[in-house]
């Protein structure tokens, strides 16, 4: 069996996933899976895309993930291998999207604008 690859993207964070046959053993820029993610929520985060197509344990996954933070490596990570594992079998694309999670979130930070304090946030107003 051949090794499927794909990136993952989401806010300014950038994953390259590679999805090996193996026992399940996860390595994210070659540490060890929960080491690199002490947070549950992240964990769960990125084991979504194998929990709902059942191939927990079967694939070993390699990651490289830069940019970001916690929050935006997660979702690159997870959308990375969402990707592969279509890649792998075309079939798993609609169970896939029906859990949203083959879907490229396009949500970025926005800007700061002028004469702002942050891109929204204003100074305080006063009338005289």
């Amino acid at each position: 069996m051949k090794s499927n690859s794909a990136t993952g993207r989401r806010k300014t964070s950038v994953a390259q996933v590679r999805l090996l046959p193996g026992t399940g053993k996860i390595t994210i820029n070659n540490r060890e899976f929960e080491d690199y993610f002490p947070i549950d929520f992240n964990r769960i985060t990125v084991m979504k895309p194998l929990e709902v197509t059942n191939n927990v344990g079967k694939f070993d996954v390699k990651v490289t993930v830069r940019g970001g933070g916690m929050t935006g490596q997660t979702g690159a990570i997870q959308l990375g291998i969402a990707r592969a594992l279509v890649e792998f079998d075309e079939e798993l694309k609609s169970i896939l999207r029906e859990n949203h999670t083959i879907t490229r979130d396009p949500r970025m930070v926005e800007r700061k604008k002028y004469g702002l304090k942050k891109a929204r946030k204003r100074f305080q107003f006063s009338k005289r």
